[in-house]
């Protein structure tokens, strides 16, 4: 492996990680009264979009991140839909 490659793994493990705690937080608690829908909803849909560019290329750091991502932020993006009315429990 290649030290571009190498540093492309390592950020998209970084970022990709990133999400964890919060959908993990989301997921436990239901709570998401600090969650933009609009932050959220932009953001699912720009990393669809890279997950699309890296499979266009065939970048598997970009593909593999943004999968995994985009089921994170999905997630989180469902809930805050789901339960951003009536809040958490």
């Amino acid at each position: 492996m290649q030290l571009p490659e190498l540093i492309g793994y390592l950020a998209a493990t970084l970022t990709t990680c990133s999400f964890v705690p919060q959908a993990l937080q989301t997921f436990r608690t239901r709570d998401v009264s600090g969650i933009s829908l609009g932050m959220y909803s932009v953001f699912t849909a720009g990393v669809a979009l890279w997950l699309v560019y890296g499979l266009a290329l065939a970048a598997w750091p970009i593909v593999v991140a943004n999968a995994i991502t985009l089921a994170l932020a999905g997630t989180i993006l469902v809930m805050k839909v789901r339960y951003g009315v009536r809040g958490p429990g």
